[in-house]
């Protein structure tokens, strides 16, 4: 009788496991999702392959070389259509993260039902959905209105306009980053700062800057990433000697797309992944997890 009790019950679940793992179901749905990822990304790599090509056409590839990378920082156009995407990158980054941690800070300490707050959502909302043609086409008489009309002349300066565009276009997105990162954080640690005689700058600058760096800096990066390509609104607004990188390329399609345009494109790309990187190596130095490093890239 007790030998069996104690007969130890024979393993089953392995070879249901083994079985499964050989389902034709779960094989499809791998190759699937194998199909799916490079269809997608498939592209991207052709295109970095081909920024090699010593040809003088980028679909006939000729030999393998650098000699689009040489023929792109030696070609006027094309650096300054680079450098102009850089620099309003940056700026639009730069103002969008001021003005997006200003407005997530201020509603992640909102309290519920603040009709403030809740109109301030809604218009960061619409600007999110709403199409970038309209955007363009109700910027472009805008920035004409005051730089000609009114003579402000900053609106005369293509590159003042590439800004301020594009920061419309990504302010609502680092405003609902910087919102996600601080919603929960305990406010007690800023009264118990000011208990000890911290002033508010102390208290901001030691505890809440700190809190809200890494959101911040993932909002930096999605802001510089939104500008870097964005290519419909930069049409509308864009002026003659500030064309930015996406709109060359656009135009650079009625001629036939150079090697040149490739070896940029591979350069911007490998700019953007290191910026990524250098966000989630700040995000797993705070202390991070996964989860929680594809949530604050992803707004969420």
């Amino acid at each position: 009788m007790t030998e069996t009790l104690e007969r130890p019950v024979p393993e089953v679940a392995a070879p249901l496991r083994r079985r499964r793992s050989w389902d034709p179901i779960s094989i499809g749905l791998r190759l699937g999702g194998i199909a799916v990822y490079a269809f997608l990304f498939l592209p991207i790599i052709v295109i970095v392959a081909y920024s090699f090509n010593n040809g003088r056409i980028l679909a006939a590839w000729h030999e393998f070389g650098f000699s689009a990378y040489t023929s792109a920082f030696s070609n006027v156009m094309v650096k300054n259509a680079a450098l102009t995407s850089l620099q309003a990158a940056c700026g639009a980054a730069v103002l969008s993260t001021v003005l997006g941690t200003l407005g997530g800070l201020a509603l992640a300490r909102s309290r519920n039902g603040n009709r403030w707050a809740a109109a301030l959502t809604a218009i960061l909302a619409i600007t999110l959905v709403t199409p970038e043609v309209m955007t363009g086409v109700s910027l472009l008489p805008w920035f004409v209105s005051l730089g000609t009309d009114a003579g402000f002349l900053p609106m005369n300066n293509g590159l003042v306009r590439l800004v301020i565009a594009h920061t419309v276009m990504s302010v609502a997105v680092v405003t609902f980053i910087i919102r996600a990162r601080m919603q929960g954080t305990d406010l007690r640690l800023e009264e118990a700062a000011a208990d000890l005689y911290a002033s508010r700058w102390n208290a901001f600058r030691q505890i809440t800057l700190p809190l809200a760096f890494p959101g911040i800096l993932a909002g930096a990066l999605m802001s510089f990433t939104l500008s870097l390509d964005n290519t419909i609104v930069s049409s509308f607004v864009q002026l003659p000697g500030s064309t930015p990188w996406p709109v060359y390329i656009f135009s650079s399609l009625k001629v036939g797309l150079r090697p040149e345009v490739a070896a940029v494109s591979t350069l911007m790309l490998v700019l953007t992944l290191i910026a990524l990187g250098v966000v989630a190596f700040v995000l797993r130095r705070s202390g991070a997890g996964s989860q929680e490093i594809a949530s604050t890239l992803a707004g969420g």
